[in-house]
């Protein structure tokens, strides 16, 4: 039986160039959406999604993001932020749903990876006017790739990460 949610995590890859296609609207709201609708602890839901899509906004964006700068090419990024004060678990929630919103894209034929990281991205947080209870754990770029994405995946081997039942023993 096929399982088109595994497919999507067993063939996600991270895609940095992007061909010149616009975004339709529909697709960057159920992306941003996937983040929206990832679950959190608590349910206290910590973070604040900033879908950025203009051309002249997006080249700043990709100009502030020192792991990242291919931002400026994509066709629209989500900017990921977290309340403070929630801590670590601020950071595990809004990283959960930008993973959402990669496998989300990925499902929509829409590349995407995950740029920048918590704690050093304070002028993005200026910049696209987040409060100061936040910090922006990391930017989404999205768009098309540029070319026809296919690849393995460089993995340990399934049986030097994964045990069963207590650590060593195998997983049949």
């Amino acid at each position: 039986m096929a399982n088109e949610v595994f497919e999507a995590v067993r063939t996600l890859l991270a895609v940095r160039e992007y061909d010149d296609r616009e975004l339709p609207a529909d697709t960057a709201r159920r992306i941003v959406e996937a983040g929206y609708l990832t679950a959190s602890g608590s349910n206290l839901q910590p973070w604040h999604f900033v879908l950025v899509r203009n051309r002249d906004a997006l080249r700043k964006l990709g100009s502030l993001i020192r792991t990242g700068p291919y931002v400026a090419r994509s066709a629209a990024a989500v900017i990921v932020a977290y309340e403070k004060d929630k801590g670590e678990s601020g950071i595990s929630d809004a990283s959960r749903a930008i993973q959402s919103m990669m496998l989300a894209a990925w499902g929509e034929g829409v590349g995407s990876n995950w740029t920048g990281f918590a704690h050093r991205l304070e002028n993005v947080r200026q910049e696209f006017g987040l409060p100061e209870t936040y910090d922006v754990v990391g930017v989404v770029p999205l768009g098309y790739p540029k070319r026809k994405v296919i690849g393995k995946k460089k993995r340990k081997p399934f049986s030097q990460v994964v045990s069963a039942e207590r650590y060593g023993q195998a997983l049949e």
